[in-house]
């Protein structure tokens, strides 16, 4: 079946600037509530570059997978604590491309993988194609493949980046080839090999490395990735010696930088801490910085949008108000707990992993009732995040917290965080707690959202901190610690010094000075738009990678 869609399309002529054809493979995208396949800020991100790509009229598509059961659906046993839903999707609004493409993986040598669209006119997005297996002609194995993002088993985990690399890069060549192929991140590495194979050049490679944590940078043993078909043929032994790092190993993320042309980091530390960790690396190309951002049109709150152009603190108050009110009528939902509006807020809300340190409020147990038990300055702290389904060690983190939250009327713990929930939290919160352990975050752009609707950002100096904040301005920050000290004296101290901070500056600020709480509002919203919108990224991916 032909349609528009099975050619390589846009409902705009592509602007002088954004001409070359760039194909975008993410393993997940966020780009809206109702499409269900991402787990956290690498999607959130992609989503985001895929909608200011169409603002910006690029010519640029995405490239992802349709996952039958997407990540997971977050609920609750019956004490409150989480329970991972695994729950079949349908998506009506995707259209059928008529693009089918095979792919080899293990010993079955022609697994089929179906491209559907997601229109540009449906999310106001470029077009993304979207792959999947579960079709009639491939055995029940192959089917699932395209089942769960992230999916534990490791033998499925290689056939997933099989189907986005080789599967995509088919699809891609199906509608006439791209000018440059961008890998989000090492999971799609087999396309690189395929391309290559296929004679694509290497300045028509690019790649973004999106975190200095192990479990990000992939590395699996390469005789077994060769049997598995991730090279797109078979390697000989001599060949794979020349792939092969860390006795054996394939790293997906050294043999990206090795293919790439160019590559970047997601904000200036990270390029540091990056290029630092890849040195030992021979033939690896240059990573510089473009620093991640998030779409402005999509999560920033419209009124508040018009009180910060007029600096209006009144309208700005007003709007707080009611959206405080929005986000507290989930809570009660959820929690059946009535909270204030006009009692400071505080939200930590993100992907639960270990190192982000969800429960560091709790590591003084006694300061903390101090601080949540205080009549003249009261406080409410939210938290919500999606562990990985089978990181027990973050869920019982989720859990932990939902049994300290419980008896107590100003703390909740909400389920279901995905880009509905995430949008309310940064509109209805005060501020937005950000305290992983110094140089872990590459990136994070959670607060860059929450600033835009006046959060303001109460942060370890990591990631893109450094970037943004102007300590008592705009944001509030944390001392820096040595990062090669013990975990468990990196956190204690920390714990302390964000107790000092929330007790002896922005607790009593908020309610003793509001004028001046006013001020880094609105700051904060000046410092973080344009230079951390979407807008400016997508605009940096073209001038410095793409070209």
């Amino acid at each position: 079946m032909e349609s528009k869609y099975s050619t390589w399309y846009h409902p705009y002529k592509p602007a002088k600037d954004y001409d070359k054809k760039v194909a975008y493979f993410s393993m997940e995208f966020g780009i809206h509530q109702a499409l269900k396949i991402y787990s956290g800020g690498l999607g959130f991100l992609a989503g985001s570059h895929m909608r200011s790509g169409f603002e910006l009229k690029q010519n640029m598509i995405g490239i992802g997978m349709l996952w039958k059961y997407g990540y997971y659906d977050q609920a609750r046993n019956e004490d409150q604590t989480l329970r991972t839903d695994f729950i079949e999707k349908t998506y009506n609004f995707l259209e059928d491309t008529g693009i089918e493409v095979e792919v080899q993986l293990h010993d079955n040598p022609n697994v089929k993988v179906r491209a559907y669209v997601l229109k540009p006119e449906i999310f106001g997005s470029v077009p993304m194609y979207l792959l999947s297996t579960d079709l009639e002609e491939n055995d029940y194995l192959s089917r699932t493949i395209t089942n769960h993002l992230y999916d534990a088993n490791e033998m499925t985990r290689v056939s997933q980046s099989i189907v986005l690399g080789i599967g995509g890069a088919k699809v891609v060549e199906a509608l006439g080839g791209a000018d440059t192929y961008h890998l989000n991140e090492g999971h799609g590495l087999p396309a690189f090999y395929h391309l290559k194979n296929q004679g694509v050049k290497k300045n028509q490679m690019v790649f973004t490395t999106h975190t200095p944590e192990k479990a990000g940078n992939e590395e699996r043993d390469a005789r077994h990735l060769n049997r598995c078909g991730f090279f797109g043929k078979s390697l000989s032994e001599e060949e794979l010696q020349k792939e092969m790092v860390n006795g054996g190993m394939i790293n997906y993320t050294v043999a990206a930088l090795r293919m790439a042309k160019k590559a970047n980091a997601v904000s200036k530390l990270h390029a540091v801490v990056a290029n630092d960790m890849w040195k030992d690396f021979d033939k690896t190309c240059k990573i510089i910085p473009i620093t991640n951002a998030q779409n402005q049109n999509f999560w920033q709150d419209k009124v508040i949008k018009k009180s910060w152009e007029k600096k209006n603190a009144k309208t700005y108050t007003k709007r707080k108000l009611e959206l405080k009110k929005d986000l507290f009528d989930e809570v009660l939902n959820q929690t059946e707990k009535l909270f204030d509006p006009n009692v400071l807020t505080f939200v930590w809300a993100r992907r639960f992993a270990g190192y982000k340190r969800a429960d560091l409020l709790l590591h003084d147990l006694e300061r903390f009732y101090r601080l949540i038990n205080n009549e003249k300055y009261p406080v409410q702290i939210i938290w919500a995040g999606k562990p990985y389904p089978y990181d027990y060690y973050a869920i019982d983190i989720f859990n932990h917290l939902v049994n300290v939250s419980k008896p107590a009327r100003n703390l909740a713990v909400l389920v279901g965080y995905e880009m509905d929930l995430s949008r309310k939290m940064k509109c209805g919160s005060d501020v937005w707690l950000n305290t992983p352990r110094i140089t872990r975050e590459a990136s994070g752009t959670s607060g860059m959202t929450a600033a835009m609707n006046g959060s303001v950002n109460v942060s370890i100096n990591d990631g893109w901190i450094p970037e943004f904040q102007k300590n008592g301005k705009n944001s509030f920050v944390l001392p820096e610690l040595d990062h090669n000290l013990p975990v468990w004296d990196q956190d204690k101290m920390d714990a302390d010094n964000l107790y000092d901070i929330l007790e002896n500056e922005v607790i009593p600020m908020y309610y003793d000075n509001p004028k001046k709480w006013q001020e880094i509002v609105f700051k904060g919203m000046d410092d973080v738009i344009p230079a951390f919108t979407s807008a400016r990224m997508a605009d940096q991916y073209y001038k410095k990678m793409f070209k």
